[in-house]
């Protein structure tokens, strides 16, 4: 009789460490569940104002190296293929002088249009689109 009660108690024991293991794997299985569930969200870049006061932009300092980088690639605005040439040494020359600027209206520039259009996926980034349009805004000076 005392055998089998020992053995009832030992049962209830491994039954009871058992319940005690699956409750705990399930609870450290929730919080790495609920941890992984983490996702960065990241909300596009917007401009503060883009009708409010035109800022200083450096055509040579700041949009040069854009144009350079984003447009004047293989195939796209570069010596003999589709114009405006964005190449460091004629952009300037090629975006102005070639009817792209429209400095009395700036939203009505080719320039302005085409990067908020079918180009905005080489010029992704809201504040760099700013740029431009303040520089068109400012007179599209050769600074």
């Amino acid at each position: 009789m005392q055998h089998e009660l020992q053995q009832q108690v030992i049962t209830l024991k491994k039954t009871k460490m058992k319940k005690v293991f699956i409750y705990m794997t399930l609870i450290v299985a929730l919080a790495a569940g609920l941890v992984g569930c983490y996702k960065d969200v990241i909300l596009p870049e917007v401009a503060a104002n883009p009708d409010g006061p035109p800022q200083a932009v450096s055509f040579s300092a700041e949009l040069k190296p854009l144009f350079n980088s984003s447009c004047a690639l293989v195939g796209c605005h570069v010596s003999g293929a589709h114009h405006p040439y964005m190449t460091s040494d004629l952009s300037y020359l090629e975006i102005v002088n070639g009817g792209f600027v429209n400095t009395l209206v700036p939203k009505e520039s080719i320039l302005y249009q085409k990067i908020n259009g079918e180009m905005k996926e080489y010029i992704p980034s809201a504040t760099n689109r700013q740029k431009v349009y303040d520089w068109i805004r400012n007179g599209a000076p050769n600074n």
